[in-house]
């Protein structure tokens, strides 16, 4: 479908090239149409004058006022290098106060044009001068210079102002101009809703409310505008994923079901404890997709250790059963090794079919990984092309060409997040026909964010803990205010090491220099990294290094305790080493970074420190805590800042002691960030992160978005009656998407 030219026309020609190239840069706009969707975060009244007072919190941070000018002074002032003019201008909005400053020769023109009582869009970066805020030499715009004409006076007077999301280079009021450059196109976009909804949700058409959310004439205008934006931001999405969901029913998949007294009853007959209700639940879910003629394609999420890995591989065993294969894709060889450990003791003989003192009604449980030796790969690759090994653990090295199966029956891949989607449809392109696939993810998602991410997926959710399993305390230790406290931490592990238990140590680098941000190595992606690090750091020291903890804790206050580290960078076989002997209870404290994040699993280990906890989000916190705990011993774990008690990072570590509900923290994880990130990163491909759309707290648009979409699709799968709707899901994906919703 062609796009309309005029939308889809670079900024250069209607802008020039010098703002063009601000608009780009600065904010990613580079057409008409994506300047048309940069909508105004918030609206000034010019009769009800925005408030000074929340000024405060935004030291440092590029704001713009509307405000009156109170006074204005010009002084005289001596320096070092003669005298000078400084212009003082104090303007109010009836509540708040704030001091503009302008010097030298810059003082002349507002001097004229800013008097007492005239009116004046501010915009600069707030700062802090003689313990007083001030926006020094700030842009500004005068508001209602023509005022004189009364017909404008009023017009003014009642006129919404937009605020734009802007950056130093171009104020809100520069953007305001570029979008009414632009604003006539408006009447070309295509509107891809269809008419019949939106009668039925009584929706304004596109073009209008384009008009309305950039020149509002009320505050109804701007309601219109939003409800009509978020219902395309939140239908499209649903639209793509629905038909992926269509594409995928219509697949042939080999149906799947246990054997009676197979490989599944023998595993269940030898567990040592029953299933909780929630694993029973879910495996029922699993199950009777596994039955059906078409691939599953479930997402499994549940909070840290309620059982996720039993229950997959209770589910690659029914599959096993019924003559295929089963595939476990894990993000790293640290995790790739944990699970292919923990299942074959799980599974006990049953992991060693057609091996000598192996069950006769046992399969092969294989590992492969890029870094294995050639002979035990060449082994690997020989069991799964012939169907001796029934269940494959292993990491990307499954991906690749050489790798084939027998009859590849059921994909499972842990930690979805850490995979592209292209990954995830090599593997899967490997059956004979499309295998089913069940999605792991550790990390509790909302509802809404779930149906907005994994839309394509039927989502399945664990939320109870196994029996014993035991609580785990956690407590924020604020290193800087009270040493004592760090001391005191070091002590809590020489005592649970006393008691026969372990302990974990989380830093957030390695320390080895290639990750230095003030090292010189590496090359642009270390520059880059040094360079985001100096934005987001200022002044901060570097984040605290595995190695560099590691070797105090030895010779301080873990002197003659067995202390090892584990990082990415290690080789494979000394990750594997080290790993061994932590689970075997050699090593008693592990120092290491987020390597151990996800699915590692010692229940010894009682006590977990993370170091510059600050530096973590928070679902990543939660996923760390979840490693201690394990056994039937309680867990401790000791979040360390040295961040200021009131900043938002002590917020965020707060939030994290004071709930094990992974689901209430991941909810608070999203209103912390934005969404745009979450879904983007989620989304391999879209282009366009949510503008208007609010997933946690547009739950119902969503929610009726998703039963809009099913419907549409259900009628017309290729949308051959929606051209504007096919227009917009172009616009959304962008090839590789494209490839991976035709790919199913």
């Amino acid at each position: 479908m062609e796009h309309v030219p005029a939308l889809d026309e670079d900024l250069k020609k209607t802008l020039g090239p010098a703002t063009a190239k601000v608009l780009a840069e600065q904010l990613g706009l580079h057409t008409a149409l994506d300047l048309l969707h940069h909508y105004p975060r918030r609206y000034a009244e010019r009769g009800e004058l925005t408030s000074l007072d929340d000024l405060a919190d935004q030291i440092d941070e590029h704001v713009t006022v509307v405000a009156q000018v109170a006074d204005a002074r010009l002084l005289t002032y001596q320096g070092s290098r003669g005298g000078g003019k400084r212009l003082e201008v104090t303007i109010t909005d009836g509540n708040g106060r704030l001091q503009l400053v302008f010097f030298g020769s810059g003082v002349h023109k507002p001097h004229k044009e800013l008097l007492p009582g005239s009116r004046a869009m501010f915009a600069g970066k707030v700062g802090m001068f003689n313990h007083k805020l001030q926006l020094a030499h700030p842009a500004y715009e005068p508001l209602g210079a023509d005022a004189s004409d009364r017909d404008a006076a009023t017009a003014f007077a009642n006129q919404l102002i937009p605020i734009y999301p802007a950056c130093a280079k171009l104020e809100s009021w520069k953007i305001a101009k570029c979008v009414d450059a632009v604003l006539p196109t408006a009447q070309e976009v295509v509107d891809p809703l269809p008419a019949a909804l939106r009668a039925d949700r009584a929706l304004v058409p596109l073009t209008e409310a384009l008009l309305k959310i950039h020149r509002p004439a009320t505050k109804a205008d701007i309601e219109d505008a939003r409800s009509r934006l978020k219902w395309d931001e939140a239908f499209v999405l649903q639209v793509a994923l629905a038909r992926r969901r269509h594409a995928d029913s219509q697949l042939p998949a080999v149906p799947r079901r246990p054997t009676p007294g197979g490989l599944l009853e023998s595993f269940d007959a030898k567990l040592p404890f029953t299933l909780t209700e929630g694993q029973r639940t879910v495996s029922k879910e699993i199950f009777d997709d596994l039955a059906t003629d078409h691939p599953m394609h479930r997402l499994l999420q549940g909070e840290v250790g309620s059982g996720k890995t039993l229950v997959a591989l209770r589910a690659m065993l029914a599959v096993v059963d019924s003559g295929g294969q089963a595939a476990m894709l894990a993000p790293t060889e640290v995790l790739a090794q944990q699970h292919h450990r923990s299942v074959t003791e799980m599974m006990g003989e049953l992991a060693e079919g057609g091996m000598l003192g192996g069950s006769d009604r046992g399969t092969k449980v294989v590992l492969l990984t890029g870094s294995m030796g050639m002979p035990a790969r060449r082994q690997a690759l020989l069991d799964l092309i012939t169907g001796e090994a029934g269940i494959v653990i292993g990491t990307h090295a499954l991906i690749e060409d050489k790798v084939q199966f027998h009859d590849l029956g059921l994909v499972v891949v842990d930690e979805q997040h850490r995979f592209g989607v292209e990954q995830r449809d090599a593997l899967r392109s490997k059956g004979k026909q499309p295998p089913h696939l069940l999605v792991m993810t550790a990390t509790p998602i909302p509802r809404t964010v779930a149906m907005t991410v994994f839309g394509d997926l039927e989502t399945s959710v664990l939320d109870q803990l196994p029996a014993g399993r035991s609580p785990i305390a956690t407590h924020v230790v604020p290193a800087r205010d009270k040493p004592h406290f760090l001391a005191r931490t070091w002590e809590r592990i020489r005592e649970e090491v006393e008691n026969g238990h372990q302990a974990y140590v989380v830093c957030p680098r390695i320390g080895d220099g290639e990750d230095d941000p003030k090292s010189g190595k590496g090359g642009k992606g270390a520059k880059d990294a040094k360079k985001k690090a100096a934005e987001e750091d200022g002044d901060r020291r570097p984040p605290l290094a595995v190695l560099e903890i590691a070797e105090q804790l030895t010779r301080g206050p873990l002197a003659g305790i067995s202390v090892e580290v584990l990082h990415g960078r290690m080789d494979p076989a000394d990750k594997d080493d080290v790993m061994r002997r932590f689970t075997a209870g050699e090593v008693k404290v592990l120092v290491a970074t987020t390597v151990i994040e996800v699915g590692v699993n010692v229940p010894n280990s009682t006590v977990m420190v993370i170091m510059d906890a600050d530096r973590f989000g928070v679902s990543q916190l939660h996923q760390l805590r979840g490693r201690v705990g394990r056994g039937s011993a309680p867990g401790l774990c000791l979040l360390v800042s040295e961040m200021h008690e009131a900043s938002p990072a002590r917020a965020r570590l707060a939030a994290v002691a004071a709930t094990l509900d992974g689901f209430e923290l991941s909810r608070i994880d999203l209103e912390q960030r934005r969404e745009g990130d979450v879904l983007g990163q989620a989304q391999s491909g879209v282009r366009s992160s949510l503008r208007m759309l609010a997933v946690i707290e547009d739950e119902e648009v969503i929610t009726q978005a998703r039963e809009e979409a099913t419907r549409v699709v259900a009628a017309d799968p290729e949308l051959a009656d929606l051209p504007g709707l096919r227009t917009a899901l172009e616009a959304l994906l962008d090839t590789e998407r494209e490839q991976y919703l035709e790919k199913g």
